[in-house]
C-alpha cells in the first residue's frame, strides 16, 4: 500500500511539472510599451536569422501604457526584437533570451543604435583610411519615394569589395512603402544600392547608417 501511494504521488508530481517544463522552451512574451507614444510595428526573429521577417502586429498597434502578447513558436529562445514608433523612430533589443522572460519593456530611451564614440565628424567621408570606423547599430528603414518598385537592395560595408546578397530576398518594396533592413551590430559606414523594376539603379556611398533611421530614395 505504501509503495502504491509513493508511485501515485511520483506520477502526480511528474504530471504537474510538465507545464513548467514546456514553458521553459517557449519564447513567447508580452511586449510592454512605456515609451510615451504608440508602437506601430513590432518585429521578433531568432538572432541567428538575417532579416526581421513580418510585422508581428499586423493591423494592430500598441498604445503607450499597454501590452501585447507576442506568440512565438517553441524552440529557439534567443531573439532580436525591433519596434517602430509613430514618429518612425525605431528601437531594438539584441540577443534577448525570451524563454526566461514574461515581459519585454520598451521605454523612454535615447541612443538606440547611436554611435557611442562621440568622435568629431563621426564617420563622414574624408576621414582617411586610418580613421577608425564608428561602431553602433546600422539597421535602418528603407523608404521608397521613387515612384517605382524597388526589386533589389544591397548594403555592404564601404571597405568591402562587393555588394553581397540581395537583402530583400523574395520581397520587393512598392513605391510609398517602408522596409526595415537589419544589419549586424558593429561598423557603421555602408554603401547602399537599390535596383528598380526597370533595372535602373541608385546608390548611396559611405553612409553612417548608425546615424540614420530612415534612408529615403530618391
Amino acid at each position: 500500500m505504501l509503495l502504491r501511494r509513493f508511485v501515485l504521488a511520483a506520477v502526480a508530481f511528474g504530471l504537474s511539472a510538465l507545464p513548467a517544463l514546456a514553458q521553459s522552451n517557449d519564447p513567447s512574451f508580452n511586449l510592454v510599451n512605456r515609451s510615451g507614444q504608440t508602437i506601430m510595428e513590432a518585429y521578433a526573429s531568432p538572432s541567428s536569422d538575417s532579416n526581421w521577417g513580418v510585422d508581428r502586429l499586423g493591423r494592430d498597434v500598441i498604445p503607450n501604457g499597454r501590452s501585447y502578447a507576442l506568440r512565438l513558436p517553441p524552440g529557439e529562445c534567443v531573439y532580436d526584437i525591433r519596434v517602430v514608433y509613430q514618429d518612425r523612430r525605431s528601437e531594438e533589443r539584441r540577443n534577448v533570451n525570451t524563454c526566461q522572460l514574461t515581459d519585454v519593456v520598451f521605454g523612454q530611451q535615447t541612443g538606440g543604435g547611436q554611435p557611442g564614440g562621440g568622435q568629431p565628424g563621426g564617420g563622414q567621408p574624408g576621414g582617411g583610411p586610418a580613421a577608425q570606423s564608428p561602431q553602433g547599430n546600422p539597421s535602418f528603414n528603407l523608404v521608397n519615394n521613387t515612384g517605382r518598385t524597388i526589386r533589389e537592395l544591397y548594403a555592404s560595408l564601404s571597405t568591402d569589395s562587393n555588394w553581397g546578397d540581395d537583402r530583400l530576398g523574395q520581397d520587393m518594396v512598392a513605391t510609398g512603402r517602408t522596409y526595415p533592413v537589419r544589419l549586424p551590430q558593429g561598423d557603421c559606414i555602408y554603401d547602399v544600392r537599390v535596383v528598380f523594376d526597370n533595372n535602373q539603379a541608385q546608390e548611396r556611398r559611405r553612409l553612417n547608417l548608425c546615424e540614420v533611421t530612415n534612408l529615403t530614395f530618391p
